[in-house]
């Protein structure tokens, strides 16, 4: 493994994994962060910066002014938990009952807070501003849209996010230019039709069986309508309906997401289940409502920044910089990188002792390898080192 770890990171690893691990002792969930917030606003006011509180609720900023001229950088990390029981039992196992950092947000916290060390320990060398970001609520809540309509992008050239990877080996930094994250959508199916009994079905509008064969047509958007080039999902994860073994069912709910690499895919999908909805409604006799809630967008990496990251990233883990372990998962970052250029990227963090993914995010024994935390946190410094510093 080929690792050039910044030596001014290696002089505060101690620092930034104990972070990390309080933090992991102390989850709190989207928009409560109250603990993880002051810790994150103490340790920035005592690092000499120019610090906000409470954008988008319970998002902290912290201003670092370079000595000269020259572009605003944002740096972002989220950091929230996860409402989940940890059933594993590292020595900092979560003291909060149902809340876990189980996908890395702890990490992402604590790399921030330490690339912000090291570089208010050179600003005078720096040649423009940096925001580091730390924004509430990314499970679900979109934070990052709260604290955008709160002003935290105003006068900013540029913005950065990192995500511990455990599908990804340690010593390895995944980016790609272009679309990196899908969108994640929600879908609600109301199904209604006539009941009766299961031993005399004439005149009845069995809403099992239409929704039997509306999930099924659904997966034809999918096989069908849209580039098997392009990565698109339709599930439905949870249906509920019946009560009885010899009663037909005259009300079925399903519920479902939808996931697309591109915007135009996402409409596509989202037009295809109407009228898929329409015609099977139409062709049972039966009435079926569709909800579609729009959550996150894709997320699209600036192809500039892009490079910006690879050059750094290359400087410290050699040719562990290349392509993603991707995923159709989805993040709030997508809301910063609509506004302004962006670019989002792994850092691998899969346990050494464990195969990659094997230690899966959201699952309640998640843990990491440690040590990435200074592999981000140096990607972090070097990048801007690269960008601001003449």
């Amino acid at each position: 493994m080929n690792l050039n770890i910044r030596p001014d990171v290696v002089i505060i690893q101690d620092a930034i994994i104990n972070t990390r691990r309080d933090l992991h002792q102390h989850p709190e969930l989207g928009f409560r962060e109250f603990r993880t917030a002051k810790l994150v606003a103490d340790k920035l006011t005592a690092l000499g910066l120019e610090v906000q509180t409470e954008i988008g609720r319970t998002g902290v900023v912290g201003l670092l002014e370079g000595r000269g001229f020259g572009p605003t950088i944002a740096l972002r990390a989220d950091m929230d938990a996860l409402p989940m029981q940890e059933t594993g039992n590292p020595p900092y196992k979560s003291m909060n009952p149902g809340v876990m950092h189980a996908c890395g947000h702890d990490g992402h916290t604590a790399m921030l807070l330490g690339a912000a060390e090291v570089l208010t320990g050179i600003k005078d060398r720096i040649h423009g501003k940096i925001k580091f970001v730390f924004q509430p609520a990314e499970e679900g809540q979109g934070g990052a849209r709260v604290m955008i309509e709160e002003g935290v992008l105003e006068d900013v050239d540029e913005i950065y996010g990192i995500h511990l990877w455990n599908y990804q080996k340690f010593g390895t930094i995944g980016v790609k230019s272009g679309p990196i994250l899908a969108s994640a959508d929600i879908i609600n199916i109301v199904i209604e039709g006539t009941g009766g009994h299961g031993a005399a079905p004439q005149g009845t509008v069995d809403a099992i069986v239409v929704a039997a064969q509306l999930i099924n047509i659904l997966q034809t958007i999918v096989s069908r309508n849209t580039n098997p080039l392009e990565s698109t999902v339709v599930t439905i994860g949870k249906i509920q309906g019946g009560s009885n073994f010899n009663i037909i069912a005259d009300k079925v709910v399903l519920n479902g997401t939808t996931r697309a690499y591109t915007e135009e895919n996402r409409q596509l999908i989202k037009t295809r289940l109407q009228e898929i909805v329409d015609g099977v409604a139409a062709t049972h006799k039966a009435e079926i409502k569709l909800k579609y809630f729009e959550g996150y967008p894709p997320t699209v990496n600036n192809a500039e920044l892009t490079q910006k990251v690879m050059t750094a990233a290359e400087k410290i883990v050699g040719t562990g910089a290349g392509l993603p372990f991707l995923s159709m998962g989805g993040e709030d970052f997508s809301y910063y990188a609509q506004k302004i250029p962006g670019c989002f990227f792994f850092v691998g963090s899969a346990p050494e002792s464990e195969e990659p993914g094997s230690v899966p995010h959201h699952c309640s024994h998640f843990d990491i390898e440690e040590q990435a935390l200074l592999v981000g946190c140096s990607v972090y410094v070097q990048l801007i080192e690269d960008l601001l510093i003449k």
